[in-house]
């Protein structure tokens, strides 16, 4: 498929480091919904879970045979980090980058664009969603 999917990320921390998750939404050329993503983290910062919600998007696209991913989250960091524009200083995101990295390499062609956060309204759903859960587990004990 040579038309480039569209991922929208998002992740995050309710403490920062607190109860976290990501959330993905995948679509179609068109902007039509192919799947939605979202998973509790424990506890981690928000920069931890957005790169979780990158390696799942990416994920997704290799295993099913996306070649073409256009990425869109309202981290600057993330986006400029994956952009080459920023180092990756923080010891505990270099791993994630690293993983990240490698499933961009799988692919033909990741573009990265950072959007305000009004227009990533459904991964911020998602990834609350999964904040919720988290949150959630963590009153129950679990």
């Amino acid at each position: 498929m040579s038309t480039a999917i569209h991922a929208c990320i998002d992740g995050g921390s309710r403490g920062n480091p607190g109860p976290a998750g990501y959330g993905v939404r995948i679509e179609d050329p068109g902007g039509a919904l192919l799947d939605e993503l979202c998973e509790s983290l424990g506890i981690a910062t928000n920069n931890v879970a957005e790169y979780h919600g990158l390696i799942a998007a990416l994920r997704y696209a290799a295993d099913h045979r996306h070649r073409v991913v256009h990425v869109r989250s309202d981290s600057e960091l993330l986006v400029k980090q994956m952009r080459g524009e920023y180092r990756v200083k923080n010891a505990g995101l270099r791993p994630l980058y690293q993983k990240a990295r490698a499933l961009v390499a799988r692919l033909d062609r990741v573009t990265f664009e950072h959007v305000p956060r009004e227009r990533n309204k459904e991964a911020d759903r998602l990834a609350n969603q999964a904040m919720d859960e988290a949150a959630a587990r963590e009153r129950a004990g679990a």
